[in-house]
């Protein structure tokens, strides 16, 4: 592991004082998840600008730690009853992921077919197989590293689709003027300092189980998962201190933000510009899909929307929380469609195209 020199150290302090200012001045805005977007979006600029930022990575697990055991306070038993009796529809959803990004893979790889000739055939097909699989961009990255896929298109890709949704349902759904949709129970609504200690030593212990046991997102799917045994059990200790929120979503808009490079300006322009055209494309026909989805279960549309959405797990169940649009159900949604994704990615890649 490198040495965090000095030098590191005020990158990253320098990082985190001016995506606090950015934070700050969208509060002041009134722009939606005001903690994440701030820090996310001049992050991102200044990046590509040349200035050179940095992102402390157990700040950014520390973050997916209190973000993820947010999120399970809201499995209430009530709550949990209601999300297992939408399985059919998360199932759609996981079919829904799978067929969309099989079908972005394939556009990716006719147009760029003649535009990427230092990739042979076989590293054009994984790059943009893996490059359009609707998943996250560090799992996706490292399976397509396995295919010899060109895994600067594929993290490009998927950075570049996570930064997009970010910045473009949040501001869409505040446009829309919906918000406050959650009526059932939302688990406890006070801090209670023993309570929370508890809390934070069993989701510690369950993130650490699974950064060991190699799963995906571990700090965050740690804690959510031990959250929600919890809370579903009925047993409510405390809730999350909301500037303890705010820091976390500020700390990985700043994660976001740095992959953002001036190398990554310059990674195909004709390969971002296409990633770009796509990634809205499938926001409009996921909205449409959620659309349908909340006809036939009865949820509002911008639950399933946000549900159904492209984007990274994290960012978009962070939008459900602070604007109370269906928190357990957009969680569970993006939750099982990121397994999924990550479990028969790379099987339904061999199945698919090892013949061709």
């Amino acid at each position: 592991m490198p040495a965090f020199g000095p030098t590191s150290w005020r990158r990253v302090v320098i990082t985190l004082l001016l995506a606090l200012a950015a934070a700050l001045l969208c509060v002041w805005l009134r722009t939606p998840i005001p903690w994440m977007i701030g820090p996310l979006l001049v992050t991102a600029l200044v990046s590509m600008l040349g200035v050179p930022t940095e992102s402390w990575t157990p700040l950014r697990n520390t973050g997916q730690w209190v973000i993820g055991t947010a999120l399970g306070l809201y499995f209430t038993p009530v709550v949990g009853a209601l999300v297992a009796s939408l399985w059919w529809a998360i199932a759609l959803g996981i079919a829904w992921a799978l067929l969309l990004g099989l079908a972005f893979g394939a556009w990716l790889r006719r147009l760029h077919a003649g535009h990427l000739a230092h990739l042979t055939p076989a590293q054009l097909l994984s790059t943009t197989y893996f490059a359009g699989s609707i998943g996250g961009a560090s799992e996706m990255t490292l399976i397509a590293e396995r295919q010899g896929a060109s895994t600067d298109l594929v993290a490009a890709a998927h950075s570049l689709r996570v930064l997009l949704v970010t910045l473009t349902i949040p501001f869409a759904l505040q446009f829309w003027g919906v918000n406050g949709l959650d009526t059932l129970t939302l688990g406890p609504r006070e801090v209670q300092a023993t309570g929370l200690l508890v809390l934070a030593s069993l989701t510690l212990v369950g993130a650490l189980v699974m950064q060991w046991l190699g799963r995906a997102n571990p700090w965050f799917m740690g804690a959510l998962v031990v959250t929600m045994v919890i809370t579903l059990c009925g047993v409510t200790w405390s809730a999350i201190p909301q500037p303890l929120s705010n820091a976390a979503q500020l700390v990985i808009g700043v994660s976001l933000g740095v992959r953002f490079t001036p190398a990554f300006v310059h990674t195909a322009p004709r390969w971002l510009a296409s990633v770009a055209f796509a990634s809205f494309f499938m926001m409009g026909i996921c909205a449409l899909f959620g659309w349908g989805l909340s006809k036939a279960t009865g949820l509002h549309p911008a639950t399933l929307l946000l549900g159904t959405a492209p984007g990274g797990i994290a960012e978009m169940a962070i939008t459900a929380k602070v604007l109370q649009l269906g928190v357990p159900v957009v969680t569970a949604f993006q939750v099982c469609r990121l397994v999924a994704v990550l479990v028969l990615a790379e099987p339904v890649y061999r199945w698919r195209y090892r013949q061709t």
